[in-house]
C-alpha cells in the first residue's frame, strides 16, 4: 500500500514538473485575415514542427457572411485554413492531415472537386465524416494538420 501511495505521489510530482516545461513549446496563432475563433478555441496551435489547425467555417472574414453553395463554402473554409497556415509559417503545401466535416454527405463530389484545387500529390492523408449539424448552419467545416 505505501509503495503504490509513494508511487502515485511521484507520479503527480511529475506530471506538475513536465506539464510546465510542454506548455511552454505551445505557440498560438491568430492571422487577422481569417474569422476570429467564435468559442474557446485558438485558430491554430504550433507544437514544435506541427500546426493543428482548428475547424474552420466557410466564413468570409470581411463580411463574417457564408456563401450559399457547398463549393463556395469549401472554398472559402479552404482559403481561412490557408492564412493561418501562412501566418504560422508553412502552407497547404506542408498539410498532412485534413478531417471533413458535411452536413449532407451527398455534397462529398463537389467538395471533392474543390478541394482538389488545393492540394497536389503527394496528398494529404484525408478523413470526410457526415454530421448531424455544424456550427451556425454551415454545410462544412474543415480542420488540418501541417508540417512547418
Amino acid at each position: 500500500m505505501k509503495k503504490t501511495v509513494a508511487f502515485a505521489w511521484v507520479a503527480v510530482w511529475a506530471a506538475i514538473l513536465v506539464a510546465p516545461a510542454w506548455t511552454a513549446d505551445l505557440q498560438v496563432v491568430a492571422s487577422p485575415k481569417a474569422p476570429e475563433a467564435i468559442g474557446a478555441y485558438s485558430q491554430a496551435i504550433v507544437v514544435g514542427d506541427f500546426v493543428f489547425v482548428s475547424g474552420n467555417l466557410p466564413i468570409n472574414p470581411a463580411t463574417g457572411q457564408m456563401p450559399e453553395a457547398i463549393a463556395d463554402q469549401a472554398k472559402q473554409a479552404l482559403d481561412n485554413i490557408a492564412v493561418v497556415l501562412e501566418e504560422a509559417g508553412t502552407s497547404m503545401k506542408k498539410v498532412v492531415k485534413t478531417t471533413i466535416f458535411l452536413a449532407d454527405i451527398a455534397d462529398f463530389g463537389v467538395v471533392n472537386e474543390t478541394y482538389s484545387g488545393y492540394f497536389t500529390a503527394p496528398y494529404p492523408a484525408r478523413s470526410c465524416i457526415a454530421v448531424k449539424d455544424i456550427p451556425r448552419g454551415a454545410k462544412i467545416e474543415i480542420e488540418v494538420i501541417a508540417v512547418k
